[in-house]
């Protein structure tokens, strides 16, 4: 009997050893320099079931068609657009039809009918649609957010790429995005994505001074949360980013931190120019506990992925030239499909 526990117990710590483990195939990608762990590990057969549910969870819409780059629509089409005025008339209900997908799709089961779809934005009176009203919130944040994402796509492109991102990349059919954020103390580490930039543990100089070398344990932890939080929410560990063996030197970095530190910027202009001027707007149950509205980071648009939606087509190949500004010169990809469209919704954004 003592002998056959001997065998087994081994056995059994070696069968959890490796429950923890991904059996092989794994693939993996060199990120930078050899020997210092900058590897990127997948695993191909979750993946492609991961990225076979983000593709079969984006909404079906209609293609770009020959009036997705048309001239606007004419003077007294719509009512108090302010922000979607370049679009032709034909495009701008295509993108109503889109936002209500984007962002009104998946709403809670106990919402009534009149808070469902476009009355999600749109005030109904008396049964009747008024598109042109403001007096619900939800259309004064859903123009501003239009406007932010015109600018990421346009001035943030060294981020967030050609792809470009759409409201969809953080809403993901939901009134909320999942991964927003609100105050809890004043030495919160995610206050780095909004107006905090003492991020910096390792100095580079020798002598310890408050202005140039704050190395404490405090800061550790704070400067530690922080990019914990940022890899989670990419789904990475440090090293794709950093180098293991000198990790503040940018030049023994990966290329993916320049590429996260442009992510960073974006966020914290994001956050500063958009969302916390908003405050006024929001209503008692879309505020913190401390008071504040929501703001975002890098889990916002990531979700865990490396890349939104695993780089799914977004704005630019999907073709949504309201996703951009009128002085950015959108052209959309080839005309697909039926090019005929019905109806006006009367006013948007």
């Amino acid at each position: 009997m003592r002998t056959l526990n001997r065998t087994i117990v081994p056995m059994a710590l070696m069968g959890l050893a490796l429950g923890a483990c991904e059996r092989p195939p794994v693939d993996s990608v060199q990120q930078g320099y050899r020997g210092v762990g900058s590897v990127h590990v997948d695993n191909p057969r979750r993946l492609a079931v991961e990225v076979e549910a983000v593709a079969a969870a984006l909404p079906d819409l209609p293609p770009p068609n020959d009036f997705t780059n048309a001239p606007p629509a004419p003077a007294g089409t719509f009512q108090n657009v302010q922000v979607l005025n370049h679009l032709s008339e034909i495009e701008f209900n295509r993108t109503m039809a889109a936002l209500t997908a984007w962002v009104a799709q998946n709403v809670p089961d106990d919402w009534p009918a009149e808070q469902r779809g476009c009355n999600y934005c749109h005030v109904v009176h008396d049964g009747v649609a008024d598109f042109a009203s403001d007096d619900i919130y939800t259309k004064v944040v859903s123009r501003r957010m239009l406007q932010m994402t015109q600018t990421i796509n346009s001035q943030f492109a060294n981020h967030v790429t050609d792809a470009g991102v759409t409201c969809y990349t953080c809403h993901m059919g939901a009134p909320v995005p999942q991964n927003i954020w609100f105050y809890t103390d004043v030495n919160q580490p995610l206050r780095h994505y909004l107006d905090r930039d003492d991020i910096r543990v390792q100095s580079n100089v020798a002598l310890t001074s408050e202005s140039t070398n704050r190395s404490s344990i405090k800061q550790t932890e704070y400067t530690y949360a922080l990019m914990l939080n940022m890899s989670e929410a990419l789904g990475v560990n440090c090293t794709y980013c950093h180098n293991s063996a000198r990790w503040s030197s940018w030049e023994d970095s990966s290329p993916q931190r320049l590429t996260a530190l442009r992510g960073i910027r974006m966020v914290r202009h994001t956050n500063m120019e958009y969302l916390v001027p908003l405050q006024p707007e929001w209503p008692d149950n879309r505020l913190g506990p401390m008071g504040d509205g929501p703001k975002m980071s890098c889990a916002t648009c990531h979700n865990g992925l490396w890349a939104p939606q695993y780089a799914a087509p977004a704005a630019k190949a999907t073709g949504w030239p309201a996703m951009y500004p009128p002085s950015a010169g959108f052209v959309p990809p080839a005309p697909v499909g039926d090019t005929t469209a019905a109806g006006t919704m009367g006013d948007g954004q």
